[in-house]
């Protein structure tokens, strides 16, 4: 037993020592993480090729620094030529195989004939076959509908455009599929051979909703390049690189989209009528409003239908995003916002609400609105705010407002209250409001903001602003600096 112990204590001595002469360099890991990652993502869509002597973006003059520039440029990212949290971020969300540069950054020459044949070469496990055979029948016609294209399915032989699913090295391909995540597909511009033809990864979760990837919209996507258009810059554009969950009951092509597709092959010679198509919101609009406002961590989100400005502290820019690039399940016309003790944001629409946790919603959501303590005759929030000093949050209905405790999630006793006996000066309705730098911010209706881009630095001004800290209202008419708002 004696013999046993002094071997189990030699064992522990032996541990604490390596520990100390082998100490865990977290960052030093972390940095390499993020180098192979930055390598890795502009050698698949920027053409860079790897210089030993070169590598890295400590050196302004590398080849690097100038491919991740290129790709900050293409994105609308701050252009450093360093790989900061934002260039991060967008190089790790799922996106299109297709290189954003190269023969692919130019609109390339079209078919030669207008009449297209496709194949489904084979079928997803995650779909039925009726459900795919749907999805893609409905993704050739968003592009017949704008041009004189026609598309026939063939059951057999090689047509024109193969659609398959696969993994890994596939075939003959000369690109592979990584795996979950990342790259979701890919395509080659019209020709002979692979020309024309489309590869969904199998390892991702094909569906016809907007759990996992909506199928529809990926092939749409790739029969784009399919027909020889490129990726597009213009956020709103189907042919944006990165994958953004719209409703395909809802879906329209964007005018970038129709304008590169025409330029190919013409127009279609039975043009729907006056089709709706997406366009971002005009925030030097003098009646522009927004719908909710939030804090997270340190950004400022700022909701609008189905688009979001995100907002970072001594940035002087705003980042204009699709609601649906980070929360594919969330609807558009979220109604109220706020982010609570945990770090997790709260959404609101009608009497549904979710939970999101970093860019994931939480499951088994939406719950009904009734579960947080509201009576059934309350059918929607107009805004909310959590004071983070007191874990209570504030909801605001019509000219009431609740209180709510996080910590033992249930309502006050005593509410609701009146808004105007609490907060004097704020008026009898609050559209939105949020806690920023310990201060609340109430946006009533008076508030009109607009973007304004001056040579990609952009400006919050205030048209009519009435910001109200609690009890006291001070007004503003005069230009504010993003720096100011942040």
């Amino acid at each position: 037993m004696r013999i046993r112990m002094k071997s189990l204590l030699f064992l522990l001595l032996l541990y604490v020592a390596f520990s100390y002469a082998f100490p865990v360099l977290p960052e030093k890991d972390n940095e390499e993480r993020n180098m192979q990652l930055v390598q890795e993502y502009l050698q698949k869509f920027y053409e860079f090729q790897p210089d030993p002597e070169h590598l890295g973006w400590r050196r302004s003059t590398s080849p690097m620094v100038e491919k991740i520039k290129t790709m900050q440029d293409f994105f609308g990212l701050e252009v450093t030529g360093k790989p900061d949290a934002e260039t991060l971020e967008m190089m790790q969300k799922p996106r299109c195989g297709v290189p954003d540069v190269g023969q692919y950054g130019v609109i390339l020459p079209g078919w030669k004939k207008n009449k297209l044949t496709y194949r489904i070469v084979n079928y997803t496990p995650d779909m039925t076959q009726a459900e795919v055979d749907r999805a893609i029948q409905k993704a050739f016609k968003v592009w017949s509908m704008v041009t004189p294209l026609t598309f026939v399915r063939i059951h057999k032989g090689t047509a024109d455009i193969m659609i398959a699913f696969a993994t890994g090295v596939h075939g003959r391909c000369p690109r592979y599929l990584d795996g979950p995540l990342g790259v979701l597909a890919h395509a080659f511009p019209p020709g002979n051979g692979i020309g024309g033809d489309v590869h969904f990864d199998e390892d991702e979760h094909w569906t016809e909703g907007s759990v996992g990837f909506n199928l529809f919209l990926v092939a749409a996507h790739e029969f784009g390049h399919a027909l020889g258009l490129s990726h597009s810059n213009d956020r709103g554009a189907l042919m944006f690189p990165n994958y953004a969950y719209v409703n395909p009951a809802e879906f329209p092509l964007s005018q970038d989209d129709i304008n590169g597709i025409q330029a190919i092959y013409g127009p279609s010679p039975n043009p729907p009528v006056e089709p709706t198509r997406p366009t971002s919101p005009n925030t030097c609009d003098r009646m522009v409003s927004f719908d909710a406002i939030t804090t997270l961590r340190r950004e400022i989100m700022f909701f609008k239908d189905r688009h979001i400005w995100r907002v970072y502290p001594g940035h002087s820019e705003a980042e204009l995003e699709l609601i649906s690039t980070f929360w594919p399940s969330l609807p558009s016309g979220i109604q109220a916002v706020y982010e609570n003790i945990k770090d997790q944001i709260l959404c609101f629409k009608g009497n549904n609400f979710w939970v999101i946790s970093g860019y994931q919603v939480l499951p088994g959501y939406p719950k009904n609105i009734n579960m947080l303590g509201f009576p059934r005759s309350v059918k929607k929030i107009d805004a909310a705010v959590s004071n983070k000093n007191t874990g209570k949050t504030d909801f605001f209905v019509g000219d009431k407002y609740w209180r709510y405790e996080e910590s033992s999630q249930s309502m006050e006793k005593g509410y609701p209250r009146q808004i105007i006996d609490d907060f004097p000066g704020i008026g009898n309705k609050v559209d939105a409001v949020f806690q920023h730098n310990g201060k609340w911010n109430d946006l009533s209706s008076k508030w009109k903001i607009c973007i304004v881009n001056f040579r990609r630095i952009k400006y919050i001004i205030s048209v009519i602003i009435t910001i109200t800290f609690l009890r006291a209202e001070i007004k503003k008419s005069s230009p504010v600096h993003m720096e100011d708002v942040t």
